[in-house]
């Protein structure tokens, strides 16, 4: 049995969007595809975000654009996410994917990534909050369905310290954006030390449009803990949610029983393999499958074993005879 959560009203508006839920899977670069997507909105998860989107590759039509912008109905709300720092190229894609019916379109502010912001993209805009003010004043004065984004606590210590937060919450909200999602960290921070929750709590009451927290949620009791501390609108959770899709249903990994594990595991592999081929969507699922049995007692062996077969039935071999194992 899979279990979700339910809520008869919406738990908040993203414009004039319901989003009917308080749980949010966050983007990941090489996670965040349909078939993952799909399986946590499954869960609880209340609305999709893609993988980033980089504008170059729009203006270019990269090959890999035709799966990055596919998308399921049970994904529903969907934002497409765009990373690029150029005003003028953004609303030029922007305007390309509306074609894709999406339910809005998301700017990142937040990639950390060296390569994404030496360029100027991701977090790297949180340096400039004139561009941020253009880029959101275009969107929204062209565009028909919500602009969101995603952003960090800022560039460095310094900036976190200066609020500067503040200022580009402020700049989001008077140029349009329906709703902000913060990890609680700075750029300069990546993913190491505490995320701030406080500082999203601040964000929180500075603004009139949802904000969702993001950063160090691991657990049910993380969610409950960050609700507490931000009362934001809701929580998004990211890499704590690979491999663990019952997060979104507020369950402990450890309380999920080995055979539903396996259950899910050959759910997901399925919805991979539907959507990229068997071959290929084999080899995309081995990092999932890792993270679904990291609680487990893997010997190296094993490990080894199931990261080499090369059929979709071996791999299910070797997998049921680990879980065998597992339950004796």
């Amino acid at each position: 049995m899979t279990w979700t959560v339910q809520t008869i009203t919406p738990c908040f508006y993203v414009g004039d969007l319901p989003v009917f839920g308080d749980l949010v899977l966050a983007p990941m670069d090489g996670i965040t595809d349909s078939p993952f997507r799909a399986l946590a909105r499954q869960f609880g998860s209340a609305m999709s975000y893609t993988e980033f989107i980089n504008g170059l590759d729009i203006v270019n039509q990269h090959p890999y654009l035709n799966e990055r912008l596919k998308f399921s109905e049970e994904e529903r709300p969907i934002f497409f996410q765009i990373l690029d720092n150029d005003p003028q190229r953004i609303v030029q894609c922007a305007l390309f994917l509306r074609q894709y019916e999406p339910d809005g379109i998301d700017i990142n502010l937040g990639c950390s990534a060296k390569s994404v912001v030496n360029r100027g993209g991701g977090a790297a805009l949180l340096r400039s909050p004139q561009t941020i003010a253009q880029i959101f004043s275009n969107l929204t004065k062209i565009l028909d369905i919500p602009i969101t984004a995603k952003i960090r606590l800022g560039w460095n210590e310094q900036s976190r310290v200066r609020q500067d937060y503040l200022k580009i919450a402020k700049i989001l909200e008077d140029n349009g954006a329906k709703l902000i999602a913060v990890h609680g960290r700075t750029q300069q921070q990546r993913y190491g030390e505490q995320a701030d929750w406080e500082a999203i709590a601040e964000i929180k009451q500075a603004v009139r449009v949802p904000v969702v927290g993001n950063g160090n949620v691991r657990t049910p009791s993380d969610i409950k803990h960050m609700k507490t501390i931000t009362q934001c609108d809701a929580v998004m959770i990211g890499r704590a949610a690979i491999g663990n899709p019952w997060i979104f249903s507020q369950r402990e990994i450890s309380q999920v029983a080995p055979s539903e594990v396996l259950r899910i595991m050959r759910e997901h592999l399925m919805r991979m393999i539907a959507f990229y081929g068997m071959t290929r969507g084999l080899i995309l699922f081995r990092k999932h499958a890792i993270q679904y049995l990291r609680t487990y007692p893997i010997t190296r062996d094993e490990r080894r074993q199931l990261l080499t077969t090369i059929s979709p039935s071996q791999f299910m071999s070797c997998l049921n005879t680990i879980m065998e194992r597992l339950n004796h």
